[in-house]
């Protein structure tokens, strides 16, 4: 197992792409910590790495946006293991709305989740990897970062904030052995993908036709393939400030995908 003794912790590790990250990195031989805010997610994802050989998890339920619970999350981890070595930023939230029916809650909601929430948890997480001796930082952003989709753009705009982020925090956090990279886990079937089949073309805007060509494509994919090229990510020492597109053929190849 490649992460025998390494702590990790997965937000948003609950459901869908984050349960399927926490429980590769499980079978890899990690501690795993799960945050999320659906307290009984985390604790069945728990349930289910602790049936795994040797598995071993804690369930710790957070709010991403509130900065005394991810200070808290990371604080949990070191306390319970030991150190962190790892942390996937996967926690997330959409909407599918114009700019002018955009409230400022809708704003703060999806900006706060999808973006403060990467500042959060990389802001508590540095110090506990620097006592460990460095670590590895994965940000789960979007391609929909770099399209500027119709009634999509609070959500867009953030994913873009995240790759901006991880660029300046690669650069800053390199002398620290602290690599920090993003993955776009393209189309996963997670409960964000339910949301939006459950949106109608007025909701969506132009942005329904996206995504209705890649669902006829078949572009949906699996939550545990993400997962796998997350966990391979976390591993890389030769990669930082790097955005992978999990629908590159030269990076699922070299992934093992």
């Amino acid at each position: 197992m490649k992460l025998t003794g390494q702590v990790a912790i997965v937000t948003g590790g609950g459901s869908g792409q984050g349960r399927a990250t926490a429980l590769l990195f499980a079978q890899e031989g990690a501690k795993v910590v799960i945050g999320d805010v659906n307290a009984s997610g985390a604790e069945e994802t728990v349930r289910l790495i602790n049936r795994q050989e040797g598995g071993q998890a804690t369930a710790i339920k957070v709010d991403v946006t509130k900065a005394d619970e991810v200070r808290g999350l990371v604080d949990a981890a070191v306390s319970r293991y030991g150190r962190l070595d790892i942390l996937i930023n996967n926690a997330g939230a959409t909407l599918f709305k114009g700019i002018e029916e955009t409230t400022e809650e809708d704003w703060n909601r999806i900006l706060d989740t999808n973006l403060k929430g990467v500042f959060l948890g990389c802001k508590f997480a540095i110090p506990a990897m620097r006592q460990s001796g460095g670590g590895s930082i994965v940000n789960i952003a979007s391609v929909a970062g770099l399209l500027g989709m119709p009634q999509h753009f609070a959500y867009c705009a953030a994913k873009a904030g995240v790759d901006q982020l991880t660029r300046c925090m690669a650069n800053e956090l390199k002398d620290y052995n602290i690599r920090v990279n993003v993955v776009y886990p393209g189309i996963t079937e997670t409960h964000m993908q339910e949301l939006i089949r459950a949106s109608d073309d007025q909701q969506m805007g132009g942005s329904a036709e996206f995504f209705r060509k890649r669902y006829e494509r078949g572009e949906n994919l699996p939550p545990e393939l993400p997962a796998r090229l997350i966990v391979w990510l976390s591993r890389q020492s030769d990669l930082n400030g790097q955005i992978l597109d999990i629908n590159d053929p030269d990076i699922r190849q070299r992934a093992g995908l």
